[in-house]
């Protein structure tokens, strides 16, 4: 017995044929009876497909939630195996009209449905352009045999670009119907298929007038707005899709008997012993169990100082060991691993859905019916009036034709492509469609210290005080390493001479050794620089130390980003208050926050500790922006109301954020945000021009007053006229705090050289 609905596994021919055990494989346990899995549903485009889709899949019995993400166009199922067959998932949605396959994260490739729409955008933008050209010569007064000849020619182009450029339309309307269920695209077909089929049967029985262009215009300029629309949701997968690289593709296994092997991240098992060389990243979470040497956890705390390998540590998986063979035993599976969690912490962050789409959404659900009304009662009322077949059904046409949504669904996405190039002239990236509409409405700002408000590298304090000598000394002995504190004394000693230094190496988690005329010379812990061994409660800081006497001690500091106070002070008086959420030390945390005049702050905060934050605050009414550049602020910026990370931010954490701001100078925050308001007064200006437009074509289209080609001229003005109106956005300055950076050359390369902290 099948639990599918009536007909349903009729529609399974429209998915693969994926088996039950292939499906549980490729599942998450949920640990209590149910499991999680993801799909990809490619068909997916619109809020009403939202809706049509989880309400089918959610409707199954056994199913527990069913969650669609538009930007990646995954389905989050969570069921339960012993109350639903997974087949009758895939059937359900075959018989709504939707394709369905199992999610593959590995997969990166090309986006094929932008492609598509890419290409059939070219060919209806090329057809409209030939077509009209010929329209030219019948409206100078072109009769007879060569009007005939020009409207056939026309239809020769019109017909198969209508048939190869529609399919973005006709697919979906064609799969709805079947589905007994109406979208958007239903009228949008409709209108289009009636005006060729029309504009066939004028040309066929020497009528005076085709309407190809009609046709062929429309559908140009629907694909525009179609293909915007996609283009600004595709940009937010690349988040979760640097994120899952993280993780290695394996691991070397080392066996009971002391061989070794490669094994598949998918194969690795908790209690397998790993081998994890220098400059790879662990690929499970484990716990240290033999080697020396130092991690970077920046991807867990966003703190650039390494962490000195030691048997029994814990490290999440993605942490990356930096110097020294290590052996780790592993403790979760991928799946169930730390970068795992941050992928699904995202994917759930992106689910969201921003105001004015939902509000676009909800008029594109009632759009279809209410415009096939009107197009039936127009036809119906001519008919009753004695206008004829003909007459009645060419208006009906028109009024399919003018009460296309263009207008409609160009109003958000326009603006939001002119304030981007706004911005990036500017110097800021925008990397969400819905971020400007969001960012208008943020009301709280959330900083992480290290590498956001601060400079992310420790530069030297009082560097003059140190003997020049020793300075060089130390310099000589710090170009041998790529530590933090190293690198900020090479800094300062560049220019002095190299000392003649023997051959340095480096002890993990202690400093630099070497010889000078016989003498050793340390430079490290200080403890350490001056006995030799490490102590547990050693004396702290760096030092230079020659045959265990102390030289120079080096103190250091993490500069504030150009212009952080500025920005918060201008984020101030936009009515935008600011607090510090951060993994340093309490101290330093603190010490900065009175710097900065931030009454709110808290130390040693995790990816969890943020996420919680960020969820108090948006409990609270606030919608929070979140500002932050590390691996482990990834979660905290896909899930935050609104984020921006800098360009010298980790690569995930870029991906993550809404905003890139590619200068150093925090007074980008600000600036962005004066934008966004303004291209929210706009949205809201377009809504209004295409409820407007609807309101005076709609009646003139239905009293007969307008052909096809009028309709079609008039819902490309209405386009235009909503295009203009957010080119506004690039007519005079923004209200905006301090300096404006329009460098386009240097933010461009700041982006191209990743901008990474050395």
């Amino acid at each position: 017995m099948s639990c599918c609905a009536p007909g349903a596994e009729v529609g399974l021919a429209g998915n693969a044929a994926i088996s039950r055990d292939e499906t549980l494989l490729a599942s998450r346990d949920l640990g209590d009876g149910s499991v999680q899995t993801v799909l990809n549903v490619p068909d997916a485009h619109c809020g009403a497909c939202i809706t049509a889709i989880e309400t089918t899949v959610g409707g199954l019995a056994g199913v527990e939630t069913a969650r669609l993400n538009l930007s990646t166009r995954r389905l989050t199922i969570n069921w339960r195996p012993d109350r639903l067959d997974p087949s009758c998932i895939f059937a359900a949605l075959a018989a709504a009209g939707y394709r369905s396959l199992l999610a593959d994260p590995a997969q990166d490739g090309s986006d094929p449905v932008l492609r598509e729409l890419l290409i059939a955008l070219a060919v209806a933008g090329f057809a409209a352009g030939n077509i009209m050209l010929l329209s030219v010569s019948v409206w100078s007064g072109a009769e007879g045999a060569t009007r005939d000849l020009f409207h056939w020619v026309s239809a020769l182009i019109a017909l198969p670009a209508i048939a190869f450029a529609g399919r973005p339309f006709f697919r979906p309307a064609l799969a709805g119907l079947r589905a007994r269920r109406l979208n958007m695209d239903v009228p949008i077909s409709l209108g289009v298929t009636l005006a060729a089929l029309m504009s066939l049967y004028e040309t066929a029985t020497h009528g005076p007038h085709a309407y190809f262009d009609a046709a062929v215009t429309l559908l140009f300029f629907l694909l525009v707005g179609r293909t915007l629309d996609h283009f600004m949701r595709e940009r937010a997968r690349s988040a979760v899709r640097a994120l899952g690289r993280l993780a290695p593709g394996g691991a070397v296994v080392v066996d009971p008997g002391g061989s070794r092997r490669f094994v598949a991240l998918a194969e690795i098992r908790p209690g397998m012993r790993l081998h994890v060389p220098a400059g790879e990243r662990l690929p499970v979470d484990a716990v240290i169990r033999s080697g020396a040497g130092e991690l970077d956890f920046s991807i867990v705390n966003g703190e650039s100082a390494p962490v000195a390998a030691r048997p029994g540590l814990a490290v999440p998986a993605g942490v990356m060991n930096l110097s020294g063979p290590i052996e780790a035993e592993a403790k979760a599976r991928a799946a169930d691993s730390f970068v795992a969690e941050m992928v699904r912490m995202m994917e759930a962050a992106e689910s969201s859905r921003a105001g004015f789409r939902q509000l676009a959404d909800r008029m594109a659900q009632n759009y279809a019916p209410v415009v096939h009304i009107m197009a039936l009662g127009t036809f119906l009322f001519w008919l009753a009036m004695g206008a004829g077949w003909h007459m009645a059904t060419l208006t009906a046409i028109t009024v399919l034709i003018i009460t296309c949504p263009c207008a409609l669904a160009l109003a958000v996405p326009i603006v939001q492509v002119v304030a981007a190039g706004r911005l990036f002239r500017d110097g800021v990236m925008v990397r969400s469609g819905a971020a400007l509409e969001k960012l208008a409405d943020a009301d709280r700002a959330v900083f992480d210290k290290t590498g956001t408000l601060t400079a992310g590298r420790p530069v030297l304090v009082d560097a003059g005080r140190v003997d020049l000598g020793d300075l060089a000394l130390a310099a000589t002995l710090a170009r041998a390493s790529r530590h933090p504190f190293s690198q900020a004394i090479a800094a300062a000693g560049d220019g002095l001479p190299a000392a003649d230094i023997g051959t340095i190496r480096e002890i993990a988690g202690c400093g630099l050794e070497g010889t000078l005329d016989g003498r050793i010379v340390r430079l490290g812990q200080a403890g350490w620089a001056a006995a030799g061994t490490l102590r547990d409660h050693g004396e702290g800081g760096v030092a230079l130390a020659v045959d265990g006497s102390v030289r120079a001690r080096f103190d250091f500091a993490d500069a504030l980003r150009e212009g952080a106070a500025e920005a918060l002070a201008a984020l101030r008086a936009a009515g935008i208050d600011s607090e510090i959420l951060s993994g340093d030390e309490e101290r330093r945390v603190a010490a900065l926050a009175g710097r900065l005049k931030v009454a709110r702050w808290q130390a040693r905060a995790t990816p969890a500790v943020k996420l919680a934050r960020l969820a108090e605050l948006a409990g609270a009414g606030h919608r929070p922006l979140m500002v932050g550049d590390g691996i482990n602020d990834a979660p905290a910026l896909a899930a935050a109301h609104v984020s921006f990370a800098p360009a010298s931010a980790a690569d995930v954490g870029r991906s993550a954020a809404d905003f890139v701001f590619l200068k150093n100078d925090l007074r980008a925050i600000p600036r962005t945000v004066a934008v966004a308001r303004r291209a929210r007064r706009f949205i809201l200006e377009n809504f209004g021009l295409a409820i407007a437009y609807n309101l005076v074509a709609v009646p003139i289209a239905m009293a007969g007053y307008a052909t096809p080609l009028i309709a079609a001229v008039a819902m490309s003005s209405s386009s235009i006229l909503v295009t203009l109106n957010a080119l506004r956005l690039n007519l005079g300055a923004a209200d905006r705090p301090g300096h404006a950076t329009r460098q386009r050359a240097d933010a461009t390369l700041a982006v191209a050289s990743g901008g990474r902290r050395p």
